[in-house]
């Protein structure tokens, strides 16, 4: 009898606790905070195709925050030193738009290369990972 009466206590409480609201005004469907910014990339990933071996590739990342606040940069890193970011450090007002330049050094490579450009912002999901790939052949 005493459990049954411990069990039927502990069942009311775990009621109780779940009765309350479900969900926060303040967020989004996807659970995310309505008051901050969103960086949204048109793509994530860039192939250059095939390449010979001693050029510069240059390719631009663009993006939109889609956010209700500005959307700051707070840092663009790569994996080498052969891939160089540009990017503006300005803040982005909401609905507007911005770019990520890359420059990538073939010299020296040979292969399929991949490399990795780290995006960390203040947006709701801080860090972006966008890559650049190619294939580089040596000319003889």
């Amino acid at each position: 009898m005493k459990k049954f009466f411990l069990t039927l206590f502990f069942a009311a409480g775990v009621l109780i606790s779940c009765s309350g609201p479900t969900r926060n005004n303040s967020a989004n469907a996807d659970g995310s905070d309505s008051a901050a910014a969103v960086i949204a990339f048109k793509e994530y990933e860039h192939s250059f195709g095939t390449v010979k071996e001693g050029g510069k590739l240059r390719y631009t990342f663009n993006f939109e925050n889609q956010g209700s606040e500005s959307l700051v940069i707070q840092s663009v890193r790569t994996t080498c030193g052969c891939t160089v970011p540009r990017y503006d450090r300005k803040p982005i007002a909401p609905g507007k738009g911005g770019k990520i330049e890359v420059e990538y050094d073939t010299s020296g490579r040979n292969g399929m290369q991949t490399q990795t450009i780290t995006v960390t912002s203040n947006a709701t999901v801080p860090v972006v990972i966008l890559r650049i790939t190619a294939d580089v052949s040596r000319t003889r």
